[in-house]
């Protein structure tokens, strides 16, 4: 069975979840009844994922210096999380359907970010055009349309709710498949031998994490929200920084290695995030 995912399979199933997969889930998300509270939560999250967002692009610029060899790929890594391919599926376990409504607040953001600050990041220059595309990705679209499906109340038939819900369920089997072919492919002794993952894996597991939920805490925001962007600023490392490498020659096995032992680490990190998140938010 060994090589039965290679890594242009990997590839083919990354675009399926970021393009079809992950969309109508968040989607998906947005066709429930409305509810001041939920609509409440959402701006509370968007608020929240803004300041997340702000306190780890500060942090990483401080912390990772340019005389650094791979300052541009420690930097996006440090700051991006795969909050599409593991966060959604754990938000969705914890928190349900109302938890993935409040994700995709933080998921837009990331898309805006990642295609505006991250690509200048990764290319080591500013290219405000690339904030055209962020509003074109699949997931930004999704939000939107979900948005005004549940402003307007438009609810789908029940057959089309039916197929396209079983799609969105394939999320979570789908982003496991995809995050354990990737850690098969990767030599995990020889990312070992690398400073530099350390350094990335700190931060965006531990440090840029605990000092966001920190400063989030004292926000008065609900505590479903307040977890729900914890969990998503402490998800491993983006694979959408690989992409960005293969697309500039900036070393796309480096940025591989760093996703998959930050996501083989965040079985351990991000239990330990949650419970800290929890007795914080508990404590305000």
């Amino acid at each position: 069975m060994k090589g039965l995912i290679t890594k242009e399979g990997t590839k083919q199933l990354s675009t399926v979840a970021l393009h079809i997969v992950n969309p109508l889930l968040i989607f998906m998300s947005y066709q429930s009844d409305y509810s001041s509270k939920l609509l409440k939560g959402l701006l509370w999250s968007f608020l929240l994922s803004g300041c997340s967002f702000a306190i780890m692009i500060l942090l990483a610029t401080f912390i990772i210096r340019k005389k650094r060899p791979d300052y541009s790929l420690e930097r996006f890594s440090a700051v991006y999380s795969n909050c599409g391919f593991i966060g959604i599926p754990l938000i969705r376990g914890i928190y349900g359907d109302e938890g993935v409504l409040y994700l995709t607040a933080y998921v837009t953001l990331f898309n805006l970010l990642v295609w505006t600050h991250g690509y200048m990041t990764m290319k080591e220059s500013r290219d405000m055009k690339s904030f055209l595309k962020a509003l074109r990705s699949p997931s930004v679209i999704a939000v939107f349309v979900g948005l005004v499906f549940y402003l307007c109340q438009i609810k789908l038939p029940d057959m089309l709710h039916t197929s396209l819900q079983y799609i969105s369920d394939m999320n979570t089997p789908l982003a496991m498949l995809i995050a354990g072919a990737a850690a098969a492919q990767t030599n995990v002794i020889k990312a070992l031998k690398n400073p530099g993952l350390y350094i990335v894996a700190a931060l965006k597991l531990l440090l840029l994490p605990m000092v966001s939920m920190g400063v989030l805490s004292i926000m008065g925001a609900p505590q479903m929200v307040f977890m729900v962007v914890v969990i998503a600023s402490a998800c491993p490392v983006a694979t959408t920084g690989t992409m960005f490498a293969i697309q500039f020659d900036k070393n796309p096995e480096r940025c591989s290695e760093f996703f998959a032992v930050t996501t083989l680490l965040s079985g351990l990190t991000l239990p330990l995030i949650t419970v800290i998140g929890q007795v914080l938010i508990q404590n305000a």
